[in-house]
């Protein structure tokens, strides 16, 4: 479809407060959902379910287009998006089934959707569904309020259509809904404005197919939206949902056993998101590891997440930021078909996550909306370096604990390793400009000090 363009590159990145590119040592955990046995490529057909407003039969497996490969841009020290392997992607999830793929204007530094768009537009227009977002969240941090925030959305709406190179969208979501102020917030985002009179009116024009919200943090807000359904008749919701936060939710999510269950109650189907939990459900402390794969020695690790957010009947599609080639395969021998998980599995998991709620770790789920930073920070690799130490025990309360000297070693020789020296939280100002973007609403500049401190302590001997 050609629209008129009505915001450049350079602007959009500005409005979209692009996210910046996570290091190597971050990407190896939070993709580290790789194959548990031999086999490598998928030998059953896709798990579909079908949309009970539409009738759509999306894939149970839904591409999330957050993580796409990166490589240097040539003669510049920029990164850009490896479109080659991005096609080579797309082509083997749609070829094994995939159909549900889920970008947004802020993902991959700004370059998702265009990406997404140019890898898709090599298809049948009728072979796939895309999703992506309204994020104007971004757009009141740049002072926008009431119908110069709604004219600016209504742009970042049509700059969507225009990069995703098509002329609907078939899943259309108010992004991020519940942050900042809550509902304060949502009234000013889409509803004072009247821009949530707009979505509807491009959803009785063909344009949106589908609307729903994608939800974080203030539970008020979700319940709030629900509410109105008799009004706005959402088509479906995006919720955070996996066997950890089912039941354990910390910070300011929700249990998701209550995100889940309203919608269901409405007949609204449910889009899942952070299934791995940031990627910390694909690597697993060693003892708890272990108690899977005596259950199921062939499957990864990552597997047993996917598995119970497929389970649940409500769920219409379960979204997974595949990297690599073999997290894709991983994940579509999980969905082709999709095995649900017995009541015995269940109760295991319910176990496995009773326990992960008891670490003191923070709730990252390196979702990257906190980057760039402007003191060139790495924040989530930080995070999930100080998470993988608290899961393998390697985060000594005191220099007297049992086996102090070796935990010393891991995490500040992995420190190093794993965050380069000048993207370390030492040089953390306090500034804040990450902390508002944060949909687990992590206070991020508290949580570097003190890791800082804590490094520092260990590095003096005075812990």
């Amino acid at each position: 479809m050609k629209q008129k363009k009505t915001i450049t590159r350079r602007e959009f990145l500005g409005i979209a407060g692009a996210s910046g590119l996570v290091s190597s040592g971050l990407s190896s955990c939070t993709s580290s959902n790789t194959p548990g046995g031999t086999r490598q490529e998928p030998i059953g057909e896709m798990t579909f379910r079908t949309n009970p407003r539409t009738g759509e039969r999306v894939s149970l497996l839904g591409y999330g287009c957050m993580r796409w490969p990166m490589m240097s841009a040539p003669d510049s020290t920029d990164k850009v998006v490896d479109q080659e392997m991005v096609n080579r992607l797309v082509d083997y999830a749609i070829a094994h089934g995939v159909n549900y793929f889920d970008t947004a204007p802020p993902y991959v530094q700004g370059l998702s959707e265009e990406a997404t768009g140019i890898a898709l537009s090599r298809h049948p227009r009728n072979s796939y569904y895309i999703a992506t977002k309204m994020s104007n969240h971004h757009l009141t941090r740049r002072g926008l309020r009431g119908r110069e925030l709604r004219e600016a959305s209504i742009d970042m709406y049509r700059h969507s259509l225009e990069v995703l190179r098509t002329d609907h969208i078939d899943y259309y979501l108010m992004h991020n809904v519940g942050g900042e102020t809550g509902i304060p917030f949502l009234m000013e985002r889409f509803f004072n404005n009247r821009l949530i009179d707009f979505l509807i009116e491009e959803r009785n024009a063909g344009r949106i197919r589908n609307l729903g919200f994608s939800y974080h943090r203030d539970v008020r807000v979700f319940d709030y939206l629900l509410s109105l359904h008799d009004s706005i008749h959402w088509d479906f919701v995006q919720i955070q949902l996996n066997y950890v936060d089912w039941r354990h939710a910390s910070g300011m999510n929700f249990n998701a056993e209550y995100l889940y269950g309203e919608p269901r109650k409405r007949n609204i189907p449910c889009t899942v998101m952070e299934t791995l939990r940031g990627g910390r459900l694909a690597s697993l402390p060693e003892h708890l590891n272990s108690r899977l794969k005596r259950q199921r020695p062939e499957d990864s690790v990552a597997s047993w997440a996917f598995r119970f957010a497929g389970s649940h009947p409500g769920v219409l599609t379960v979204l997974s930021g595949m990297t690599y080639m073999e997290n894709l395969q991983d994940n579509l021998r999980t969905f082709s078909p999709l095995v649900p998980c017995t009541d015995g599995e269940l109760a295991l998991l319910e176990s496995v996550a009773a326990e992960m709620a008891g670490y003191d770790a923070v709730p990252c789920t390196a979702c990257e909306y906190c980057m760039p930073c402007p003191y060139g920070i790495n924040i989530p690799a930080i995070f999930t370096h100080y998470n993988k130490c608290v899961y393998e025990r390697n985060v000594p309360s005191s220099s007297q604990d049992d086996g102090y000297r070796r935990a010393r070693r891991a995490f500040l020789v992995g420190y190093d390793r794993s965050v380069p020296r000048l993207r370390q939280a030492a040089r953390c100002i306090g500034c804040g400009q990450c902390s508002p973007n944060c949909p687990q609403a992590i206070k991020i500049p508290e949580q570097l000090h003190r890791i800082d401190r804590f490094v520092e302590q260990l590095k003096q001997e005075t812990l």
